[in-house]
């Protein structure tokens, strides 16, 4: 009898499980089975069957649930998660019942009532690494809700997740918590702004992606006008989908001016709204709306460019910049749009990412974006993904230097060919490039965080500390990336005890920032903790021998390479 071939169908997966349930189940066996059965008659299946969920597997403290909408399978995440701190509220710490949550929507192998594969394994991995009360989202599923649940996520970078081929890009809900432990901060000397996300405000959600182009050209051509202050993408999407002060806003990320608006595309027309609100004197600037013929959106962002900086008149230089090399191909535009928002998210994002810019590329050969975003994806996928390095290395390279044969000022185009020259064994030429990205565009928060690394492999630490926190201070909300760089930067200088609370940051929680955290234990004389992290990180990558890693980096002094090799091997990882 020939094998028959499995069904499949995309599902929202949610995966729970209790936070120390064998301790619970240690002082009170009978109470801590009573007291979980009631929150899932009480709180968890209630809250399932209005999501239109389905629960599909129970596994002693751990539970799995099916939705076929990502939207329901989030909400249903954290109104779960609300719904037991409700209840937990009146009791002590030692008898509440407190939940991790990872949600993923992926394709899943369905078996009678059950379901398998990688859908739900991810979805049990993300639970796994998620905080005590907290929930992790997967990038498939962030995709879907990201415009259709009225809460703010952290975007926390991308992961390797145990026994999971791919990389996967990890957001976290708000559930509320992050304004308040957001201190303000420090007002610079120089003008400075942040750029919030364009509100969609046409009826097909799916052009969401326009107005999310549209914020981030705006960022990218802010960046460009001297003395301005820009705060980076990654920080001002963090508030997208949040009803927040624009005064709170400010002070979370250190501007004094903020610019929102709102973007509506129909047919071949698009309009426009916009408005800069000045945080520190609770007043508008100027407002305007633009109705304009889709063929002149280009127009329309060089003018809302030119009225910033016309309202900013007499804190600015007359000058702006360099100008925006853009194509004049609409259908172009539209694929760079898109492609750009996926190019260095997850496996299957970038891959996709990388056939719409080839597409854009086609259609108008110039389009100077189009390399440089399509070498930043080759980047990421050199850095981050499963699949042979030195084709994605030679890609981004070809595609870096065909952006700058067409516009020698292109900045991520210069940062993006930096760091591969020194990982090809250039160390003066990389530092060179990444300089020469951040004079084009100084408020290049990815372009700091590279440079400080680069400053490591020089022999420059201190310097490369500095570097980290310009990349820090324009971009307050960054990635996970950043905390690893900046770990690795600080036990560079000796700073192990700085580099240990760095790593132990809930952003930067991942298998591969516990090499670092291991060897600034181990440094520190904490040779228990050392061990469990390089024992944790060897669960990760166990075929990882510190004198490899050694000989892959482009240190320029031996002694360098060796502190960090020293660390490791002093933590118990394999020499």
């Amino acid at each position: 009898m020939s094998e028959q071939t499995p069904r499949r169908r995309l599902a929202a997966i949610l995966a729970a499980d209790v936070v120390g349930y064998s301790r619970l189940m240690g002082k009170d066996e009978a109470g801590t089975l009573a007291a979980l059965k009631a929150r899932r008659k009480e709180v968890l299946e209630p809250l399932v069957a209005l999501h239109r969920g389905r629960v599909f597997k129970i596994a002693g403290d751990g539970v799995l649930v099916e939705f076929a909408s990502a939207v329901h399978a989030v909400q249903c995440a954290i109104d779960l998660q609300q719904g037991m701190s409700a209840t937990n509220a009146e009791l002590p710490a030692e008898r509440r019942i407190v939940l991790r949550i990872g949600v993923n929507l992926g394709d899943v192998m369905v078996e009678g009532s059950d379901l398998y594969g990688d859908g739900v394994n991810i979805a049990a991995r993300l639970e796994g690494i998620a905080d005590p009360g907290g929930i992790l989202v997967s990038g498939s599923a962030y995709y879907q809700v990201k415009n259709k649940i009225d809460t703010g996520f952290e975007d926390l970078g991308s992961r390797s997740l145990k026994n999971i081929g791919e990389i996967v890009r990890v957001y976290q809900p708000r559930l509320g918590r992050a304004a308040e432990v957001r201190p303000a901060l420090t007002l610079p000397d120089k003008p400075s702004i942040a750029v919030l996300p364009f509100e969609n405000l046409s009826a097909d959600q799916e052009q969401a992606y326009f107005a999310d182009g549209l914020t981030d050209d705006l960022i990218t051509d802010l960046s460009k006008v001297p003395s301005l202050i820009v705060i980076a993408r990654n920080s001002s999407f963090a508030y997208k989908g949040r009803a927040t002060d624009i005064r709170q806003i400010a002070r979370e990320l250190g501007v004094r001016y903020v610019l929102e608006g709102s973007a509506r595309r129909v047919g071949g027309r698009v309009r426009i709204n916009a408005q800069l609100i000045d945080a520190a004197a609770a007043g508008h600037i100027w407002a305007e709306r633009f109705d304009r013929d889709l063929a002149d959106i280009f127009a329309v962002q060089d003018e809302v460019i030119g009225k910033i900086v016309s309202a900013l008149a007499g804190t600015l230089p007359s000058a702006h910049g360099h100008p925006p090399r853009r194509t004049t191909n609409l259908e172009a535009y539209d694929l760079f749009v898109r492609g750009r928002s996926l190019a260095m998210l997850s496996v299957q994002d970038t891959r996709a990412a990388r056939s719409l810019l080839g597409k854009a590329i086609e259609l108008d050969p110039s389009f100077v974006e189009a390399h440089a975003w399509l070498a930043m994806s080759h980047h990421f996928g050199w850095m981050y993904l499963a699949e042979p390095k030195e084709e994605h290395r030679m890609l981004a390279r070809s595609a870096a230097q065909q952006a700058l044969s067409l516009d020698p000022e292109n900045a991520d185009a210069h940062i993006v060919h930096g760091y591969l020259r020194a990982y090809e064994g250039d160390l003066s030429e990389a530092s060179a490039e990444v300089e020469m990205g951040l004079r084009v565009n100084p408020n290049h928060a990815d372009g700091w965080i590279m440079l400080a690394n680069l400053r490591v492999c020089e022999g420059r630490a201190a310097e490369g500390i500095e570097c980290a926190g310009n990349a820090f201070r324009l971009n307050p909300h960054p990635p996970a990336s950043y905390y690893w760089w900046l770990g690795w930067i600080q036990y560079a200088a000796g700073r192990y005890q700085d580099a240990v609370e760095t790593m132990r940051h809930q952003v930067a929680r991942a298998p591969v920032s516990r090499r670092t955290l291991a060897a600034a234990l181990a440094q520190l004389g904490r040779m228990t903790e050392a061990r469990e992290e390089a024992r944790k990180f060897l669960a990760e990558f166990p075929h990882f021998s510190a004198h490899e890693w050694g000989s892959t980096q482009p240190f320029r002094n031996d002694a360098d390479r060796q502190h960090f090799i020293d660390g490791y091997v002093k933590a118990g990882l394999p020499e």
